[in-house]
């Protein structure tokens, strides 16, 4: 025995380290523009080159503390969120399951046999015993090639997979409530002008009614008038519908059942970048839960080729029992009694009809395709920063604009009044500028949304939300 226990320890020790089968991983090159399309380009900005608004904390993005709280609300209570916590717990219990391959089984417990046999006359008599048998037993699939290590690093890549996907979630949900926060405060919005332009017009089909009466005007400026004051009431049930149906998918997104939101900062209140720090693209591999995501789904589809390849070599097993065997319990503890075997085989797979073969294909197909979804998420990612940067730029062009139409619709209504109330002019005039400045309000309103969810866009294609 003194001499056996080097040799066993020298052959675990060579067990153990022994070679494992299959290509290591090497992220693979992409194609990484050197700036973003779309991004500041001043000289004023080169010194930040590498600062990203993607690195700032939620709530320093949106101050609105109504806001914030939801947001709050949804990390704690949103389904998807707790979803992807379920996900990860599962993918760590499949890692130690896996690992656990690596390593010996031992079972261990009390056996009892009968046996009894007829005898054969003038032969030999028949006879009976009652055997026990007490000690563990072990067996070990010996991990030469490395299979249930490649079978592990694939588990644990599927554990960091789940981390990022939920961080992913995380990032969405951030996004998703923060634009619904604020598209339904553009209908509170549209819903404020749909009401004081319905007061304004209400009050203006009155004063059309008493010169009709009065033979001043005739009875089609009574019928202008009330297109105007039915245009503005048509607008008010519909934007209330929205407004109802939007506060019931944020209390969806916070994991509570449809119910009224409480409002923080008006729209025109809720605070705007004058410039956006996009980073360096190459920071983006690092920073995208999305993009980390697929990388890892990579890892394990390229540790799944080691596993298939290693069930091309011989299996190596270990087995073996030890313990305590006698007829009869009364002699079952003492020395004699006890007993021990073991077992080493290897099996080497001689024919299959090629399914070994087509297996490493299969994992080598997966790995490429995993491969092409890692490539194409980081080039997505880069259109989506790129898409959101140019839109900020250009809704911020747009809302300007909307600001100086809804300025000179507004005088156009105001000096049209003037005119039709001097006799200068007909309704049909008063008609038409006051379709225009109503147009142009609700214009300006969905300018000024577009231009705080395309900062929201920017801050989720930056990667930006999951850091709590």
């Amino acid at each position: 025995m003194k001499r056996q226990l080097p040799v066993a320890l020298c052959m675990a020790a060579f067990l153990f380290t022994s070679c494992t089968v299959g290509p290591n991983y090497k992220r693979p090159v992409v194609n990484t523009p050197a700036t973003y399309r779309g991004a500041e380009t001043d000289a004023a900005a080169a010194p930040n080159a590498t600062v990203s608004l993607g690195d700032e904390k939620w709530w320093t993005i949106f101050e609105d503390q109504q806001l914030q709280q939801l947001i709050r609300t949804a990390l704690k209570q949103n389904f998807d969120v707790r979803l992807a916590a379920a996900r990860i717990l599962q993918a760590q219990e499949q890692v130690t399951i896996t690992r656990s391959y690596q390593m010996p089984t031992v079972s261990g417990g009390p056996t009892v046999a009968g046996v009894r046999q007829p005898g054969i006359p003038n032969v030999f008599p028949s006879y009976s015993y009652l055997a026990d048998q007490l000690g563990p037993s072990a067996s070990w699939n010996i991990d030469f090639w490395g299979r249930y290590r490649r079978a592990t690093e694939a588990a644990r890549a599927n554990l960091r997979a789940s981390e990022w996907g939920q961080r992913a979630v995380l990032s969405t949900l951030v996004a998703n409530l923060a634009t619904s926060y604020f598209e339904l405060r553009e209908l509170d919005l549209e819903l404020e002008i749909a009401k004081r332009t319905l007061a304004s017009r209400q009050e203006s089909l009155k004063l059309t009614q008493t010169l009709e009466q009065g033979g001043a005007t005739s009875l089609v400026d009574v019928r202008q008038a009330e297109q105007l004051v039915e245009q503005a009431l048509a607008l008010v049930p519909d934007t209330e519908r929205a407004i109802q149906q939007t506060e019931n998918q944020i209390s969806i997104l916070i994991g509570e059942n449809p119910h009224e939101v409480v409002r923080g900062m008006a729209l025109t209140e809720q605070p705007l970048r004058a410039s956006i720090p996009a980073g360096l693209p190459s920071r983006l591999l690092e920073r995208r839960p999305d993009i980390r995501q697929a990388e890892q789904q990579l890892v394990a589809a390229n540790a799944q080729i080691g596993v298939a390849r290693a069930q091309l070599f011989p299996q190596i097993s270990l087995t073996g029992t030890a313990g305590l065997q006698s007829i009869g319990l009364g002699n079952l503890f003492d020395w004699p009694a006890r007993a021990w075997n073991w077992t080493g085989a290897a099996s080497q797979p001689i024919f299959n009809g090629g399914a070994l073969r087509a297996n490493v294909r299969l994992t080598q197909a997966q790995q490429q395709q995993a491969l092409l979804t890692y490539q194409q998420a980081v080039q997505q990612a880069f259109r989506d920063v790129s898409d959101s940067l140019i839109a900020y730029s250009k809704y911020r062009e747009f809302r300007t604009h909307q600001e100086a139409l809804a300025s000179a619709a507004q005088g156009a209504s105001e000096l049209s009044h003037t005119r039709y109330q001097g006799g200068v002019t007909s309704y049909l005039e008063v008609l038409t500028n006051e379709t225009n400045y109503f147009t142009a309000e609700l214009g300006l309103a969905r300018a000024r949304l577009g231009e705080r969810l395309a900062l929201v866009q920017i801050y989720d294609a930056l990667g930006g939300g999951w850091e709590q």
